[in-house]
């Protein structure tokens, strides 16, 4: 857990360090000029936003599955005569778990090419 952290930090370091060097480029080349970086900080945000449904949704989904699974397997291991219900049942709540990743890819897909938060702020 703490190396995942340290990770996660010093990559948000590098991300952070790398968007200041660029922002001192960008003045270097044209002093006395504003630049105006709100659609590269919208399209940033969303590009994480869309990178964290899609992991947390994914997550979550998994484990969901692995839990089902390992439940109706437990089940027909002890009562093997009612595999055939326990087969139906587990087959539905595996789509019904699948379909929250099938949401969580929409939510991402519109956030990165519908972005409504460029509408928004006039870009």
């Amino acid at each position: 857990m703490r190396r995942t952290f340290g990770v996660g930090a010093l990559t948000m370091f590098g991300v952070l360090f790398s968007a200041t060097l660029a922002a001192a480029a960008a003045e270097a080349v044209a002093p006395g000029s504003t630049v105006d970086y709100t659609k590269a900080i919208v399209i940033g945000c969303s590009l994480l936003v869309a990178g964290l449904a899609m992991a947390l949704g994914t997550i979550g989904t998994g484990l969901g599955m692995g839990n089902g699974l390992s439940s109706a397997v437990n089940a027909v291991g002890r009562n093997p005569e009612a595999q055939g219900k326990v087969l139906i049942t587990m087959m539905v709540g595996l789509a019904m778990i699948e379909s929250l990743a099938i949401y969580a890819l929409v939510i991402a897909l519109v956030v990165l090419y519908a972005n409504p938060l460029l509408k928004y702020i006039g870009l």
